[in-house]
């Protein structure tokens, strides 16, 4: 297909950036995850007020069942345990949550939490491991005591990290069929009761937290969503489970190497060019009666990998770029309402089994030194080649509404960058505008903070 467009539309793509973005994403939040540093003494005020220095008012922090309950390793219940009453479990387990809320709070910083296993042991069926079909009852009951402790300091909760993935929730599949699903869906319903009984049945509950691909130990997320939904894959059918209560759904939709706008062949796959599929299936399943109708879309844990991983990760300039392209793709989709950056710095990459077994998405390294992506992150910028054309859209993250910056350009070969124009965001502090592209042009972005500080965005080649 030609990327050479006639100069009518790419007047109307210009406008479109920004337009578009301020209707579809007036609603949409951006979320930081960085749980190393956030349930750690010491790192967690520096790393708070990087955060809100960014220009991010939410985080979203792990709450690990078998962390908190008492005796998670024995094969017994302890006596008389009452499991809604968070005064019954060990409160030195509480704690490193406890001074999180507390901090975020005083930061004026949401906490999104998810409700997550393993399970204590004694909370499964067979008590053999942590895994393996948790207790759903139980699971209930460790909803309603987290949500009494901290039913004042959290307004969005979600259930079950990733539960279509064996490392997380087991069984996946039994003689073929997945099983998961199934087990998801008590687990889902029993920990949205325990909040309601909590007093938190007006905080938005979220179903999902599915990872991006399937293959046959995992089950693709779509696949998993049908699944739980009691859906057939045709969806022509009404649920047989009846309509499940929920606020929105939350995807990881990591993508491979070849970047986020590459398509995946499978179609029950989600990665970041997939979400209008998700949207797609929450559509039809609304229209099945197992959803409510336009439930939105929380992309609640994203990265791009750099480095490391030889399977996984690309160069830190490609990251800084498709982080932006991501972004970019979510801003620009109306039901989405959150986006995520996953680590602000890289997994330790001699921990575990394998060099490099974690996640290398940080916008630091593990040691600390600022990656390309950190200043990208602040000041995002795509760049969409069209041939003759370029169509820019750039987003200054840290202004609250209109602001004004700098789009400077480098040629091939030139040393120095020029400024291009100046540009005047909208209210959601977006711009977007059409001009000429030259072969191996580098744009960035200028902004000076009210305060006088000056940042400048790493420079950005364009894409296809």
């Amino acid at each position: 297909m030609s990327h050479r467009l006639p100069a009518l539309l790419l007047a109307a793509l210009g406008a479109l950036l920004l337009a578009a973005p301020a209707a579809a994403s007036s609603k949409q939040v951006m979320t930081f995850e960085a749980p190393r540093e956030l349930l750690q003494d010491g790192a967690r005020e520096r790393t708070l007020d990087e955060i809100r220095a960014f220009g991010v008012r939410r985080v979203r922090v792990l709450m690990y069942w078998d962390s908190i309950a008492p005796s998670p390793g024995s094969r017994a219940k302890p006596d008389g345990f009452d499991g809604t009453d968070p005064a019954a479990y060990p409160q030195a387990n509480w704690a490193r949550y406890d001074d999180l809320m507390a901090a975020a709070q005083a930061r004026g910083i949401q906490v999104y939490v998810t409700l997550t296993g393993g399970a204590p042991r004694w909370a499964t069926r067979a008590r053999r491991d942590r895994l393996t079909y948790p207790s759903a009852r139980e699971f209930g009951a460790f909803a309603t005591a987290a949500g009494r402790r901290y039913a004042d300091r959290v307004g969005i909760w979600s259930v079950w990290n990733e539960p279509n993935q064996p490392q997380f929730l087991l069984p996946q599949f039994r003689r073929g069929r997945a099983v998961s699903p199934g087990l998801y869906r008590g687990l889902y319903r029993a920990a949205r009761a325990g909040l309601e009984a909590s007093g938190n049945g007006d905080d938005e509950i979220l179903l999902g937290e599915t990872s991006p691909r399937g293959n046959s130990r995992i089950v693709a997320p779509l696949a998993f969503l049908r699944g739980t939904l009691c859906l057939s894959s045709a969806y022509r059918k009404r649920s047989s489970c009846g309509r499940l209560d929920t606020d929105g759904y939350a995807h990881h939709p990591y993508s491979r190497t070849t970047g986020p706008a590459f398509r995946e062949p499978d179609p029950d796959d989600v990665t970041m060019s997939g979400v209008p599929r998700l949207v797609r299936a929450l559509d039809r399943a609304g229209t099945a009666g197992a959803v409510r109708r336009g439930l939105g879309v929380y992309l609640s844990e994203f990265g791009t990998q750099a480095l490391g991983d030889p399977d996984a990760g690309v160069s830190l300039t490609q990251q800084a770029e498709f982080n932006a392209i991501s972004e970019r793709l979510a801003y620009l989709n109306p039901r989405v309402r959150s986006f995520s950056q996953y680590l602000m710095s890289d997994d330790d990459p001699d921990a575990g089994d394998e060099r490099y077994g974690g996640f290398e998405s940080g916008l630091r390294t593990f040691g600390g030194k600022a990656k390309p992506a950190y200043d990208a992150f602040r000041t995002p910028l795509v760049i969409k080649d069209y041939g003759r054309s370029d169509v820019l859209w750039g987003l200054i993250r840290p202004a609250v509404g209109v602001t004004e910056a700098r789009v400077e350009y480098r040629n091939r070969g030139a040393r120095r960058y020029r400024t291009l124009r100046s540009v005047r965001t909208n209210a959601t502090a977006t711009f977007g505008f059409r001009t000429s592209s030259p072969a191996g042009r580098r744009y960035r972005i200028v902004w000076r903070a009210p305060d006088g500080i000056e940042f400048t965005g790493p420079g950005v080649r364009s894409y296809r």
